[in-house]
């Protein structure tokens, strides 16, 4: 689902070349493969750069910009331009201005639908897919550490600024996806993540509950839509627990959390 977070509309095509090495790796399949064709041919800056980038989706990109698209006039290229900076505007954010992320409303639920699943008070503390901060700035506070395993590079810096403004001395931002998380098995005492859950799901149910120690707590929230769908079924069916919490503007989500044996 596309994102308004950002006015695409002033931004030049150029700002492709803020993108990061794990955002262009999830090109293929995610724009449309005939105006992507038309930008980069009236782009060969950001051309280069994405091959060089991110080498492994040069077969790919090979693909693309042989396409038989027509090379189009300049509102023909610039249309182009619009429709492949449109559909990355969650990722342009990211690497442009996170704080238009971190304000948006659906991102200011209640800290109690954490805090009344688990005491984070003394606990070793880690949260994947950590974005701007909503996890692990409700659990910095009271735990012993806070590891935000985040991918992209330039959240990872906000994160840390943010935790400097906070006055947080124990959140330490680290590089890492869901299904490879950069610590040893039963390591933490809590590993969560909200809005991660679900792309691959067999390998991201292992890798959180691999680096949670026997006794600790895996939590997703939110981790769902309001829905009985495969991503329901399948932490259900690993043994999770639920409830429901409201998402300002977003509506009914659900949160999922299991005490690992």
């Amino acid at each position: 689902m596309e994102v308004r977070w950002i006015d695409t509309s002033k931004l030049s095509f150029n700002n492709m070349l803020l993108l990061e090495r794990i955002q262009i790796s999830w090109f293929p399949g995610w724009l449309p493969e005939k105006e992507l064709a038309i930008a980069l041919r009236a782009n060969p800056t950001v051309e280069w750069f994405l091959r060089n980038k991110c080498p492994e989706i040069k077969d790919w990109l090979d693909k693309v910009v042989s396409l038989e698209a027509e090379r189009g006039n300049e509102k023909d290229v610039h249309k182009a331009e619009q429709t492949i900076l449109n559909s990355l505007n969650d990722l342009l954010t990211y690497v442009i201005d996170p704080s238009i992320y971190d304000a948006q409303p659906f991102l200011q639920w209640d800290p109690s639908e954490l805090t009344s699943i688990v005491d984070f008070a003394g606990k070793i503390v880690m949260d994947v897919g950590a974005g701007t901060g909503k996890l692990t700035f409700i659990a910095a506070p009271t735990a012993k550490v806070v590891y935000a395993v985040e991918p992209v590079g330039n959240l990872r810096l906000y994160l840390k600024q943010k935790a400097r403004e906070k006055e947080l001395s124990n959140v330490f931002p680290v590089d890492g996806l869901v299904t490879d998380i950069p610590f040893p098995d039963d390591f933490a005492d809590i590993s969560m993540g909200g809005h991660v859950f679900g792309d691959d799901r067999e390998a991201e149910f292992r890798e959180m509950e691999r680096v949670t120690k026997s006794g600790g707590m895996v939590i997703y929230c939110p981790g769902n839509n309001d829905l009985d769908n495969k991503t329901h079924q399948f932490l259900v069916k690993q043994g999770y627990e639920w409830s429901k919490f409201e998402e300002p503007e977003e509506g009914i989500k659900r949160k999922y959390w299991k005490c690992v044996v």
